[in-house]
């Protein structure tokens, strides 16, 4: 298995988590009591009991650095999300022609701001 980083996210209730993000295309690979992990190919999310989190003050986020945004960004629509900036959950940000990084946001039902960034503004960039 190659070397990795996944997000650790907070959840209000592993269920509707679990359900919001299966609309997504997410699969449940492991649950307890304190603990779930969700997948959908390589992407991996991990989530942990936090039934007090704050959606409206939630500071929790992620980056998904995928190769095609516009296929993801378009099975996500479909999911019937609100793209008003105000509501959670939402699916926002979406690309603007010639802006780098080409990126859309979604703000999950816990308040969790999940980026997703194309792979390939970030190919041959040294930022040391």
């Amino acid at each position: 298995m190659a070397d990795r980083i996944t997000a650790n996210l907070p959840s209000r209730d592993f269920s509707a988590t679990e359900a919001f993000y299966a609309a997504l295309g997410f699969t449940r690979s492991w649950r307890d009591d304190g603990w779930m992990i969700l997948t959908r190919g390589p992407l991996m999310l991990e989530f942990f009991a936090h039934p007090e989190v704050d959606p409206w003050s939630s500071w929790f986020s992620a980056c998904v650095r995928v190769d095609d945004p516009d296929a993801l960004l378009e099975e996500w629509q479909g999911a019937g999300l609100s793209s008003d900036r105000k509501a959670i959950p939402r699916l926002t940000g979406f690309f603007k022609p010639g802006a780098a990084p080409r990126m859309f946001a979604l703000v999950d039902p816990d308040g969790t701001l999940l980026r997703v960034i194309d792979n390939g503004d970030a190919a041959g960039r040294d930022d040391r």
